[in-house]
């Protein structure tokens, strides 16, 4: 299950920001495409006004699901000039402090997004799906193009924080097993093999200013001083 949860974010940050992209490539090819003459009788019974909203809806999704990649890769912004300052132990004390209560406001948040999911139709929607009298509990509201029920939107908040509750909690059993924070190497990029160069072979290889045409000055050779070859 743990190893699941591993790769869950980029998984879901993947399929939405590559659905995102291709939906809104096929509004714009839309939009263009009723320009021409050719094109609008077939297109012209294609609706895309629901495009716009459900991008902004996946955007949403992807942001709550980013967050809790940040916290289990380690690339969120965080002051700690002053931490760094201060002896190892009460560093420790201090990172395991932040990380508690980076769980715990995640926590609430989640807590409280549930409760507000729950009230905004959910309850209707599940006691209706089990057969349950539904009584007075409203259907709750509905997003203008999709027509989707709001809560279904409003899901994005008790799950997303819900995982990144659980990547607080998971950073700091690893702090205090390891004594390691989760670091992220801004300057690599997954899935490209870097090669291991010395910086003096590099130097050596790799001129930054030549010119391989007949357009720009070139340096003069040894043999090309003009006294034994071309000038």
């Amino acid at each position: 299950m743990l190893k699941f949860l591993d790769h869950l974010e980029e998984w879901l940050i993947t399929f939405l920001i590559g659905g995102a992209t291709l939906i809104i490539f096929f509004a714009v090819v839309h939009r263009y495409g009723m320009g021409v003459d050719i094109l609008q009788p077939y297109l012209v019974d294609i609706h895309t006004s629901w495009a716009q909203e459900l991008c902004i809806i996946m955007f949403v999704w992807m942001a709550k699901f980013g967050a809790a990649y940040g916290v289990r890769t380690g690339i969120h912004v965080g002051v700690d000039v002053l931490i760094n300052r201060m002896k190892d132990k009460n560093r420790a004390r201090f990172v395991i402090l932040g990380l508690l209560a980076g769980a715990l406001f995640t926590g609430v948040v989640a807590t409280l997004g549930a409760r507000f999911v729950w009230e905004n139709g959910a309850h209707y929607a599940i006691f209706n799906f089990l057969g349950m009298p539904t009584g007075d509990l409203p259907e709750g509201p509905t997003t203008p193009d999709l027509e989707w029920p709001t809560w279904v939107v409003y899901l994005a908040i008790p799950l997303g924080s819900s995982l990144m509750c659980f990547r607080f909690l998971q950073v700091v059993t690893a702090f205090i097993r390891t004594g390691e924070l989760p670091h992220h190497d801004h300057s690599h990029v997954v899935g490209v093999e870097e090669e291991e160069t010395a910086p003096e072979k590099a130097a050596e290889d790799i001129n930054w200013f030549q010119m391989q045409d007949d357009l720009h000055p070139h340096p003069v050779k040894p043999e090309d001083d003009g006294k034994g070859g071309q000038s």
